[in-house]
């Protein structure tokens, strides 16, 4: 069912992650949209959905939606809660994650990650959070999916000011071994990026209706490749709006 509906960006790109979110995986989320993400997908295509939060909660079935990872409804008919120090051994560490759920400040085309800071390390521009659990969760993630709230040149560029979170790419370049096979999806206002490991680079392989691919180059700071099979997605339905206004975030904690 398609909807007559008006619908917020944020809506927009929840929805969309929401419907790649795959049942019986577990997912490591990151509070905000991938939080909300996640809800969206355990009420809808991923009932089987195993939820694991930084806070050290697994199996997280709260009571309402979360504000912090520290938030005590994530607790709630939770199946364990962790020491974050099994958390990050046995479970992250111990590559027990099928998909890493993720934001960051800026991507480049190999899917590295900047939560660190725009301009120069010294005297940026802005600081911002840092990392948090997000480098391990990259590394050792079988995939991590990642939400960009805007899709411009200055947070899809050619080069990061700054490495937070290193993609497998980067990893080899250094000498190492990559664990994981980094960032597979990215999804912003525009559509959704794809890839499927090291030595490839995110393509564009899915818009939203009203966009074309030529606007998604040109918000993009590095020449973004298009796939020949490049797809419209399918507008959020009735029920989806419904889902995430009226019950998953009737107080809007996320949907402002």
């Amino acid at each position: 069912m398609t909807t007559t509906q008006s619908y917020s960006v944020d809506e927009l790109i929840t929805i969309t992650a929401a419907r790649e979110l795959v049942d019986n995986s577990v997912v490591f989320a990151g509070i905000g949209l991938p939080t909300l993400a996640v809800s969206l997908a355990q009420n809808t295509t991923a009932t089987n959905l195993e939820v694991i939060y930084e806070s050290g909660v697994c199996g997280a079935h709260p009571s309402e939606l979360p504000s912090t990872i520290a938030d005590a409804v994530l607790i709630t008919d939770s199946e364990a809660v962790l020491t974050i120090s099994a958390l990050f051994g046995y479970v992250l560490q111990g590559g027990r994650i099928d998909v890493g759920f993720l934001g960051a400040a800026q991507i480049d085309k190999h899917g590295n990650l900047n939560s660190s800071v725009i301009g120069d390390w010294d005297a940026p521009a802005k600081r911002l959070p840092g990392s948090g659990g997000a480098h391990e969760v990259l590394a050792n993630a079988n995939e991590t999916f990642v939400i960009m709230r805007r899709h411009t040149a200055r947070a899809f560029v050619k080069e990061l000011d700054f490495c937070t979170s290193a993609g497998p790419d980067r990893v080899i370049a250094e000498g190492g071994t990559p664990r994981s096979r980094g960032v597979t999806k990215v999804f912003t206002e525009y559509g959704v990026m794809s890839r499927a490991g090291a030595g490839e680079e995110l393509t564009l392989t899915a818009i939203h209706r009203g966009i074309t691919a030529e606007d998604v180059v040109a918000a993009t700071g590095w020449e973004l490749q298009v796939s020949p099979e490049l797809t419209v997605i399918a507008p959020p339905t009735e029920a989806e709006l419904a889902l995430l206004r009226d019950e998953i975030d009737p107080s809007g904690v996320y949907l402002r």
